[in-house]
């Protein structure tokens, strides 16, 4: 067998790279030339340079288009991603990476994207078994004590919410990672949320008082997790509150409407999910001011009305002077009135003589008349007067009681405010003691990072500063120019004079003055 025999093919011609595709460019170009296309718009990307991006896409295929600036803002439409549109152009090439693209000058709308119609008809089926209905909306917790986030931990969502609870109202926060995006976000999302709701109280493991599902923004495809039927059932489901956090402000997938609160960014719910330390702190002490305030109230004023009434009740023998003074009064006109009935009795016995027996009775029955109202008047106001006393003593009793009640219950709510006070005083206590020793520690590794990054620390490894009479010498040529030098070590300075260095200048001696015997 000849080694040297020639391979097949090898005479056909050589292209360069730029020559092919310039080849396959004109060809492509004069093939096609102007063309209608029509597809749905998937991403969509607008950079500084004022150029839009875009994909042209339908069930099997994807082409890439571009629109340039001057073209882009001459357009009647402008390209949203999941819109279905008529795309009317040229076809060219990109040599820079192999791939074909459609110039777009003219767009034009063709209706809704499948993406957007399977969305919409998803969104209705939805709606009309009651999963959005507002009704199945619970409020969300004042003061959560434990957060749940279904996010990735990779992201900056993440860190987002964090920053934004720490800022806010610092609170114990379960993350619960999963993948935001892809075959595996819609599964392990409502995995997540079901886990969440499965946690027992009282376990190992603290069940949250709120959920948030979290994504930063993203296409409509990135997002898709987050519309399919088991994410949107799992968030109806879910017996926690929970936030819906997915996307921008713009975007809107099925799981907004299922969850209980929709956000419009990671970082608004982390500010829905919980108050402001400050504010809580500034509106407790009011209350404590109107709690003391009402309660001081609530004790002067029964007070003040206590005393009202006891001037109101005057004495007790006041009570009876008037009908002791009528008593007084028919006394006073019942002798005269005896006296004069006697009178007639007698002129009537004496005109008309009567038996002294009856006569003796009539008497006797009057007398016991006269004595039986006696007493009865006595009685009469006896019990009268024991009435009102009674009276009086059981309005004392029922005042002093109310009065007994509501000093206890004021008691009891300023011991209640002086507890929590005591307890923020603690934990502030706390907080700046963790603040000045998290402080003193950084000091501490600031001071060891200068003493390392000092020169000193350098010269303790056997290096040496060289000094000269203008500063610090750097170079050999320098060091060649001076008469003489300082080594500074670690322990102190050497005077030396370098090899070929040009002497040290004399002073020439001053001739002596000669002075003139003149």
């Amino acid at each position: 067998m000849d080694l040297l025999e020639d391979a097949p093919g090898s005479n056909a011609h050589e292209f360069t790279v730029s020559e092919l595709s310039g080849a396959v460019k004109r060809s492509l170009e004069d093939q096609f030339g102007r063309v209608r296309v029509r597809g749905e718009i998937g991403r969509v990307s607008r950079p500084s340079s004022g150029h839009i991006y875009f994909d042209l896409k339908d069930d099997r295929s994807v082409l890439a288009a571009v629109t340039w600036k001057g073209q882009a803002a001459r357009l009647a439409q402008r390209p949203e991603e999941g819109m279905e549109v008529i795309a009317t152009g040229r076809i060219t090439t990109f040599p820079g990476q192999s791939k074909y693209q459609l110039i777009v000058d003219q767009i034009e709308p063709a209706g809704l994207g499948a993406l957007m119609a399977m969305l919409e008809k998803r969104r209705q089926a939805l709606a009309a078994e009651g999963l959005f209905d507002e009704a199945r909306k619970r409020p969300l917790p004042s003061l959560p004590r434990v957060i749940g986030v279904v996010t990735s931990p990779s992201g900056a969502v993440i860190r987002d919410i964090l920053h934004r609870l720490r800022d806010r109202f610092p609170t114990r926060v379960l993350i619960w990672p999963v993948a935001v995006q892809g075959e595996g976000c819609a599964p392990q999302v409502a995995a997540a949320i079901r886990g969440f709701n499965d946690l027992p109280q009282g376990g190992p493991i603290p069940r949250p008082d709120l959920l948030i599902v979290a994504r930063g923004g993203g296409s409509l495809e990135d997002l898709w997790g987050f519309n399919e039927e088991a994410v949107v059932r799992a968030a109806a489901e879910s017996r926690i509150p929970l936030i819906s956090a997915v996307g921008h402000e713009t975007d809107t997938t099925l799981i907004d409407f299922a969850s209980d609160r929709r956000a419009p960014t990671p970082t608004a719910a982390a500010e829905m999910a919980v108050p402001v330390l400050a504010e809580l702190s500034a509106r407790l002490a009011e209350s404590q001011a109107r709690l003391m305030r009402c309660s001081q109230h609530h004790i002067d004023r029964p007070r003040q009305r206590l005393r009202d009434l006891s001037r109101a009740l005057g004495r007790p023998g006041a009570l009876t002077e008037g009908a002791r003074q009528r008593l007084d009064l028919w006394a006073g006109r019942l002798d005269p009135a005896l006296h004069g009935l006697v009178r007639t009795r007698r002129h009537q016995l004496a005109a008309r003589p009567m038996p002294v027996a009856l006569l003796r009775r009539f008497t006797d029955r009057k007398a016991h008349v006269l004595h039986g109202l006696e007493h009865r008047l006595d009685s009469a106001a006896t019990r009268r007067l024991e009435r009102r006393r009674d009276r009086m003593v059981a309005m004392g009793e029922r005042l002093e009681a109310s009065l007994a009640r509501v000093l206890a219950g004021t008691r009891r709510a300023i011991a209640q405010q002086d507890q929590r006070l005591a307890d923020l005083t603690r934990r502030l206590d706390q907080a700046v003691q963790r603040a000045i020793r998290n402080r003193d520690q950084a000091m501490q590794r600031v001071d060891r990072l200068r003493l390392s990054l000092g020169y000193k620390e350098t010269l303790k490894r056997g290096f040496v500063v060289v000094h000269g009479p203008d500063g610090v010498i750097t170079t050999g040529q320098a060091a060649r120019q001076i008469p003489q030098m300082d080594l500074e070590f670690a322990d102190g300075r050497v005077t030396a004079r370098p090899e070929g260095a040009p002497p040290k200048p004399t002073r020439k001696p001053k001739p002596p003055e000669q002075k003139s015997l003149f």
